[in-house]
């Protein structure tokens, strides 16, 4: 059943003229129309079935806190200071958590995704503002998935870094065939990768034997998190490159392909399954974050080489450490899985932006070529000019562009979401928002010092 409504009015909404949104925005069109409200909903049987239906964009949102911009700093944190920063990668899911459930829970509610709502409430000069940042981000998002896909199809076979990122480029044409296969191939697609990755950390830490207790012990956040500068700095670190601002406005966006009755009954019923679909999925997101980091403390820690930081040098040292020959190509495989999936989301978050912020449509190839032109250009540049070297001073720069987007990302959906004008019944409770605050102002705070770190050291 085909059951999408591109059209969006204000009896659409959970509270009709309702004074939170600006009067001119009632008649917006619905977010990615081509997709919105495609994948039915069973009404009846196993609560298992409804979950399985809704079961899907938490995927592709997990998809951002496991990309290769995360690994660098996970792989600094395990050799440095082997399981210790465990706990931060679960502190830093758990914030991610929240914020995501808050954003599907805007989607659901309004119909609206996050860009869409703030074109909606704010005026003409600050969303243009707005959009620039956001664009800012996805692109150095995109920057480091293009970074992190060639130095995979390097390590795996021998590909210059240069063709390696021009091959990056197709997947913009591999996301076209599989949104017009429909969202549920995409989904699919997103999944399978997502389980290669889990499956190639699985070997590797069954090879790697860390300690159970020294594991379990490395959750428990310590003191000298805090009283150790280094460790402090790769926390933040670790911190600011899980909750990516594209993912708010993604997820707001693809919750609503699921065709749920647009009544106060069935948006309530698909803001639990919603939340547990992401909650689920951001599981798996730190479980194969901490795998990373353990990998890192039992194979790299362990044997004294606690300076490994970058890709390439785990990549040499995995196989002659765990004695396991295929490891390293595991490592590779798993890298290249993520950045194909990164890419893919990422650029589905530039069409959502582009397309709530200043309402302008472009054809899907035209909208993923550009994207992925803007981001592959600086890459072949800085590669040419500087080398390897200069790939990786280009995806720490990329996350510093991302941590100071993230306020403008952050700020409005927890306003948003508080807002009893704007949500109506479904505006979340003091605590709730109390709670969201305190993250957002955690994960402001955080970023700003990682920035200001960055810039001056």
């Amino acid at each position: 059943m085909d059951a999408r409504s591109p059209e969006l009015t204000s009896e659409s909404l959970p509270i009709p003229g309702a004074p939170g949104w600006r009067a001119d925005a009632a008649g917006a069109r619905a977010s990615l129309p081509e997709v919105n409200r495609t994948i039915a909903i069973p009404t009846g049987g196993h609560w298992m079935r409804r979950l399985l239906a809704f079961a899907g964009p938490g995927y592709l949102v997990s998809v951002g806190y496991m990309d290769p911009g995360n690994w660098a700093t996970d792989l600094a944190g395990g050799s440095k200071f082997g399981y210790t920063l465990l706990s931060v990668i679960l502190l830093s899911n758990l914030m991610a958590i929240l914020l995501q459930a808050l954003s599907a829970r805007l989607g659901i509610v309004t119909d609206r995704d996050l860009a869409q709502a703030c074109r909606a409430t704010y005026s003409r000069p600050v969303n243009f503002l707005l959009w620039l940042a956001c664009e800012a981000a996805i692109i150095a998002c995109d920057l480091a998935e293009v970074i992190g896909t060639a130095i995979a199809l390097q390590l795996l076979f021998g590909i210059p870094l240069i063709g390696g990122a021009l091959l990056a480029a197709l997947d913009a044409f591999l996301l076209l065939l599989l949104m017009n296969r429909g969202f549920r191939f995409l989904e699919a697609f997103v999944i399978a990768l997502l389980i290669v990755i889990a499956v190639c950390f699985s070997i590797q830490i069954a090879a790697a034997a860390p300690p159970v207790a020294a594991m379990l012990r490395g959750f428990v956040p310590s003191a000298e998190i805090f009283t150790n500068p280094e460790m402090l700095y790769i926390a933040i670190g670790i911190i600011g490159a899980t909750v990516m601002p594209h993912n708010l406005y993604l997820h707001s966006s693809i919750v609503q392909t699921r065709a749920y009755e647009r009544t106060e009954e069935g948006r309530r019923d698909a803001i639990k399954w919603a939340t547990a679909d992401s909650t689920i999925a951001l599981m798996l997101a730190l479980v194969i974050n901490a795998a990373i980091l353990v990998v890192a403390a039992a194979t790299f820690h362990t044997s004294g080489h606690a300076d490994v930081a970058e890709i390439g040098q785990a990549f040499e040292l995995l196989s002659p450490l765990l004695g396991l020959g295929i490891a390293s190509t595991l490592f590779a495989i798993a890298l290249l899985a993520s950045g194909l999936n990164s890419t893919v989301t990422a650029t589905l978050a530039g069409q959502i932006v582009m397309e709530g912020f200043l309402d302008l449509r472009l054809p899907s190839w035209a909208r993923r070529l550009v994207t992925r032109g803007i981001a592959i250009v600086p890459v072949i540049v800085v590669t040419a000019l500087y080398g390897e070297r200069g790939t990786a001073q280009l995806l720490v720069f990329s996350q510093v562009v991302l941590s100071m987007q993230l306020p403008f990302a952050v700020i409005p959906l927890v306003r948003f979401v508080s807002d009893k004008r704007k949500m109506g019944n479904f505006a979340i409770s003091r605590s709730v928002a109390a709670a969201a605050w305190i993250v957002a102002g955690i994960i402001v705070i955080l970023n700003v010092k990682l920035l200001f770190d960055t810039m001056v050291g």
